[in-house]
């Protein structure tokens, strides 16, 4: 009785480093890929470079893409941690991981795109401001007005990734997998 709670235990431990080291993972992944993802939809500004400038309007805007990311992202990656589960079959858990996984790119993928479609219409809208002229020269008040946009989005966008990251019930896919 003792030996099964000490095993539980250790097996509950080991199961909460991989979730641990799953999320991380994600979290670099995510970041990584928002800014590369970024980077390629600004035209005539180097982000890299002008933070090294001390450019602190590029700085918040870029600081506000990871947290945007990372806001929209978050269903995904809670929802993937949360499959890693000790009680299921290695069946289910392998297929809800496929499926963790796939459900993550398609978060990832709307996160990416949310932020590029927000940025597109913010410069639509705001016809006689070159937002990218503007963070090159540092104005922080354009930063501010585009992080705003971006937040805003990523709350809203997030709560439609929550709805499609629980629509999918792994077990049920094993169920008609014939498992």
């Amino acid at each position: 009785m003792v030996g099964e709670s000490l095993f539980s235990m250790l097996w509950g431990v080991i199961l909460s480093l991989l979730q641990l080291v799953v999320s991380l993972s994600l979290a670099t992944a995510t970041v990584y890929l928002g800014l590369r993802a970024f980077d390629r939809t600004t035209k005539g500004i180097n982000e890299m470079k002008e933070i090294k400038k001390g450019n602190v309007a590029v700085g918040i805007l870029m600081a506000t893409i990871v947290i945007s990311i990372a806001n929209i992202v978050q269903a995904g990656v809670e929802n993937l941690t949360a499959l890693i589960d000790p009680t299921a079959s290695l069946e289910i858990m392998s297929i809800a991981l496929l499926v963790g996984v796939a459900q993550l790119l398609v978060v990832l993928f709307a996160a990416v795109f949310s932020i590029s479609v927000a940025l597109k219409v913010l410069e639509k809208i705001t016809i006689d401001i070159d937002e990218m002229k503007e963070l090159k020269k540092g104005n922080v008040a354009v930063a501010i007005l585009m992080s705003g946009v971006l937040l805003a989005v990523s709350f809203v966008i997030r709560a439609g990734t929550v709805g499609l990251v629980k629509s999918i019930d792994p077990a049920l896919i094993s169920f008609y997998l014939g498992g």
